[in-house]
């Protein structure tokens, strides 16, 4: 790309795999405008074409469009406060994952044909849920079992 300034939208989707339609959706969302127009095409620079990598980074990683367009856009306060909203978010699913893992891992390492009727530290866990401890004790609970706390 060294030797070509300016790329149309064709060129420019498929280099990073996208759609056309996606790149004409970002710049609905006014998350980046082609460098120009030549013969009524969208033609983008690597100014515009970094953009849209950044985009599509965070999009496969799940990271939603208004968290790419603060850090592309926004005051280095407003852009943090805003990745940093992003990382709690992300520290949560990355907990409730961990949790899930357990669980599962949990039932599948137990002997009985069912665990969930015939595990007795599973039938304990679904018994103390029934009896009034809470979802997050019990998380916190297995939680500071596992990282050695009593």
């Amino acid at each position: 790309m060294a030797d070509v300034d300016l790329i149309p939208i064709g060129e420019a989707a498929k280099r990073l795999g996208m759609r056309t339609s996606a790149l004409r959706y970002y710049e609905e969302r006014d998350l980046v405008r082609p460098a120009a127009r030549v013969h009524g095409t969208r033609v983008y620079g690597r100014p515009e074409l970094r953009r849209l990598a950044f985009i599509q980074i965070a999009q496969r990683l799940g990271i939603g469009l208004d968290a790419a367009a603060a850090v592309l856009d926004e005051g280095s306060e407003q852009w943090r406060e805003t990745v940093g909203a992003q990382i709690q978010k992300l520290d949560a699913l990355i907990a409730r994952a961990q949790g899930a893992k357990d669980f599962l891992s949990h039932a599948l390492m137990c002997l009985a044909e069912h665990p969930a009727r015939e595990c007795p530290h599973l039938i304990d866990t679904l018994d103390r849920l029934l009896d009034g401890t809470s979802f997050e004790e019990l998380a916190k609970e297995h939680m500071d079992t596992q990282h050695g706390k009593t």
